[in-house]
């Protein structure tokens, strides 16, 4: 079956998302630009023409990856309930016991972009822009009176290094911490970093 022809903006998204795919299964440094052109089917010379190297490839991977998490953190965080819910809903997404996918990329991304600074700036901002997006929540939820949080800043920082920390060992060192462990450390430091009880962070059924 012939394939159908794409613009170039959408076949540099399909080579991007099999780029992903790639990484997620092998790993950047046994990725080869020949694994992404056999998964979609296409010649090594597409996947030059559009990304010159392997690793402007994965550098413009990640970079998709991150504008997808960072799309998905931002529809949980501009939704019109409290504070306390969409903060409540963000960090059980991101947090390595939720749905958000692609910890096992970042941790992969972490590691290589220690030696590839077009990478390490990608993860710095997708850090960078993650922060701020808490930071600005916790401080809604302060001026409306949901909690008496002193330090949104702060507090965005602390949780993220618990959950960057709790998916390194929930990813890379298999039952070091559980699920269950880690989703109570998770909602316990939102909750403390809040001001709250621990069981402010309970959805109500009514």
């Amino acid at each position: 079956m012939a394939r159908v022809r794409l613009s170039v903006a959408e076949r540099r998204e399909e080579l991007l998302r099999a780029a992903i795919e790639q990484i997620s299964a092998r790993g950047v440094a046994a990725l080869r630009i020949a694994d992404v052109a056999a998964a979609l089917g296409v010649s090594n010379a597409l996947v030059l023409y559009h990304f010159s190297t392997k690793e402007k490839l994965v550098a413009a991977a990640f970079a998709h990856a991150a504008e997808d998490d960072l799309a998905h953190l931002r529809k949980l965080l501009g939704g019109r309930t409290s504070a306390l819910r969409r903060l409540r809903a963000a960090v059980r997404w991101y947090a390595p016991t939720g749905q958000a996918k692609g910890w096992r990329l970042w941790i992969e991304g972490w590691a290589v972009a220690l030696r590839e600074p077009a990478l390490r700036e990608v993860a710095r901002e997708l850090d960078r822009q993650w922060k701020a997006a808490i930071a600005e929540v916790i401080a809604e939820g302060v001026a409306a009176g949901e909690f008496p949080c002193p330090d949104p800043d702060g507090a965005a920082r602390r949780l993220t290094a618990l959950l960057d920390g709790l998916a390194v060992q929930l990813t890379s060192y298999a039952g070091a911490v559980s699920r269950a462990q880690a989703q109570e450390w998770t909602d316990e430091a939102l909750a403390r970093e809040l001001g709250l009880a621990r069981e402010a962070l309970t959805p109500s059924r009514r």
